[in-house]
């Protein structure tokens, strides 16, 4: 049990049976009434995000989650095969545990699979990926880096806005909390 005036960003907890992970959180001392701690928690189960405030001081259980590192194989339908890199076994997740990752994954990519009490909840993304540019308009000769934007697709089918002199076959790096363009790879 720890106290959520103890909470961090990532922490995941136990709060009536559901799995949370900590994704914000705020400390709140109004000038009347009791101090409270607000905050916003996605259920690792389903992927929905809640806001729930506790009281300050308030207990709740520290999940014991296990990360094993693994490889993204290939997809066969609607499942996903992954493989652990230290005893090669394989595991197969389905499309719906991990719609919004699948944007992100390529082959051979190494991940982070979330296990909870032996239940595979789904994966863990690097807070950054590399991904080539499969289709967007070509650059013009003149455009920079700080004039205006176009959309590109990836090779995941992802579509992001980039700056006008990204071309076709580029590699780029894109932040996979927001989905957005950092830089050429």
């Amino acid at each position: 049990m720890i106290s959520v005036n103890d909470f961090k960003t990532g922490l995941t907890i136990v709060v009536d049976g559901v799995l949370y992970r900590v994704l914000d959180f705020q400390h709140v001392k109004p000038g009347k009434g009791a101090a409270f701690v607000r905050s916003k928690l996605r259920n690792l189960r389903n992927g929905s995000v809640n806001e729930k405030t506790f009281r300050a001081g308030e207990k709740v259980e520290k999940a014991q989650i296990d990360n094993r590192k693994m490889q993204y194989l290939y997809a066969s339908g609607d499942q996903h095969i992954f493989m652990d890199t230290d005893s090669y076994e394989q595991l197969e997740l389905n499309e719906g545990q991990i719609e919004y990752e699948l944007k992100y994954l390529r082959e051979n990519m190494e991940i982070h699979v979330i296990q909870y009490q032996g239940e595979t909840l789904g994966v863990e993304l690097p807070k950054s990926v590399e991904l080539e540019v499969t289709e967007t308009e070509p650059g013009i000769k003149g455009d920079t880096s700080g004039g205006g934007s176009k959309t590109a697709t990836l090779e995941t089918g992802l579509v992001v806005t980039v700056p006008l002199f990204i071309n076709v076959g580029d590699r780029l790096i894109i932040n996979t909390d927001e989905g957005s363009y950092v830089s050429r790879a």
